[in-house]
């Protein structure tokens, strides 16, 4: 036991000079959902660690009653999770949900859907997929749904039952674990009247949460009932950059008097997921695509679009930067979820694509291309995905490929290029 305590208390010291040294991480590079911080919360959480820790738990263990809270942690999940268990279950962690709820413009977005349309929800039954700590189900319940059933497949649903508990509103909102593609809803519910979920990812699909809404919409939803949002779409912006791209990209052709030129390649072809400051952008935006979540299938997520954008002043173009927004327009008043970089701060932030070269462009030129997206080689197993058993539909869920291409010719120079991004 003390070995397992002296070699945590070791990795949080490692990672704390990591996150600390101008040598170490850089804030811009951390990749999709994990941070330093949340590094130090695993290692700390796993401070006291033994040896039975680290075996497997029965099931039925985790379907029991709140225990006293371990190590800073509540609940449940505080006695039952151990740094193996957040490796594989880093939905379960609250750091990363204490990060979605304090991102108000998210938060505050699904709450005026909600109580602001009661008129909607009244003697409704909701479908909460993904459903967290609970937030979106307590909105529902709060703004009068007849019955409420979260579902989450993470151990956070441990943390769920003892919260909605807690707010009286048990009799309401049933909390299940389960995988939407195996559940069977109780009181022999066959179909809901609306579907409510946060499945947004990095660059909107990045994480596939997609696929099990649309399962879900096809299994459960009533027609005519109503999708919680019902409407996303993807845009586009040019930006200045130079800096970071000198500082991370760059600075690869010359390490130490080494040329390490190769590298800056692989730096290249992963997106940045990064808060882009509103003063960097040096074009107008424009909508690649637009979903429709009454509608869209898994085939959808691959697409291509054209764009065209058009310089605001004389400036000069190192990155492509992505973003998205949904909307709730079957309210009574359209509400919309934004992450633009000249909105305000949320957690999905933007997704930056760097160029390979810069364009000086003059204000009013005009920089053009496409922008093609699919899920990563390894995701599908199937070409008819949604007609293959649930076991055989996914393999890895998160990845994105991207090929973008661009075309400018303008009073400084032009440029022809395609260059291929992967997000993992």
């Amino acid at each position: 036991m003390q070995f397992m305590q002296d070699l945590a208390r070791v990795l949080v010291i490692c990672v704390g000079l990591l996150c600390s040294s101008d040598q170490g991480l850089h804030l811009r590079s951390f990749p999709p959902r994990d941070s330093c911080e949340d590094l130090r919360k695993r290692m700390n959480g796993a401070g006291d660690a033994t040896m039975e820790d680290i075996e497997v738990l029965d099931s039925k263990d985790h379907l029991s009653g709140p225990a006293p809270p371990t190590n800073g942690a509540s609940g449940e999940e505080g006695k039952d999770m151990t740094s193996k268990d957040y490796y594989f279950d880093s939905y379960a962690h609250f750091g990363i949900h204490e990060e979605m709820l304090k991102d108000q413009v998210r938060t505050l977005a699904y709450k005026d859907a909600f109580m602001m349309n009661e008129h909607l929800i009244r003697g409704k039954v909701v479908l909460d997929v993904g459903c967290g700590t609970g937030i979106l189900s307590m909105f529902a319940a709060r703004a009068g749904a007849k019955k409420v059933y979260a579902v989450d497949c993470s151990n956070i649903v441990l943390s769920a039952r003892q919260i909605v508990k807690d707010n009286h509103l048990d009799n309401v909102i049933t909390v299940i674990q389960a995988k939407v593609e195996e559940l069977t809803l109780p009181d022999g519910v066959e179909k809901v009247d609306i579907i409510v979920s946060e499945w947004m990812g990095y660059c909107l699909l990045y994480e596939a949460m997609i696929d099990t809404i649309i399962y879900a919409r096809d299994k459960w939803l009533k027609p005519g009932g109503i999708m919680f949002p019902d409407k996303a779409s993807m845009h586009i912006c040019a930006i200045e950059d130079r800096d970071y791209k000198e500082d991370k990209i760059n600075w690869w052709r010359n390490v130490y008097g080494f040329d390490m030129t190769y590298m800056r390649g692989h730096a290249l072809a992963e997106p940045l997921v990064d808060a882009v400051d509103s003063r960097q952008i040096a074009t107008n935006h424009t909508m690649l695509v637009e979903i429709d979540m009454y509608t869209v299938t898994i085939q959808d997520k691959t697409f291509s679009s054209k764009f065209e954008l058009t310089a605001k002043r004389d400036d000069y173009i190192h990155a492509l930067v992505v973003w998205f927004a949904v909307d709730f327009s079957k309210c009574h008043r359209n509400i919309r979820l934004s992450t633009s970089p000249e909105g305000e701060y949320t957690h999905w932030k933007q997704t930056v694509f760097y160029l390979d070269r810069y364009i000086a462009i003059r204000r009013g030129e005009k920089l053009s291309g496409t922008f093609s997206l699919s899920p990563g080689k390894q995701n599908i197993v199937s070409p008819n995905a949604s007609d293959a058993p649930v076991a055989q539909r996914v393999v890895h869920i998160r990845d994105l490929d991207f090929d973008i291409t661009v075309d400018f010719e303008g009073e400084h120079g032009k440029l022809s290029s395609s260059q291929k991004f992967k997000m993992r």
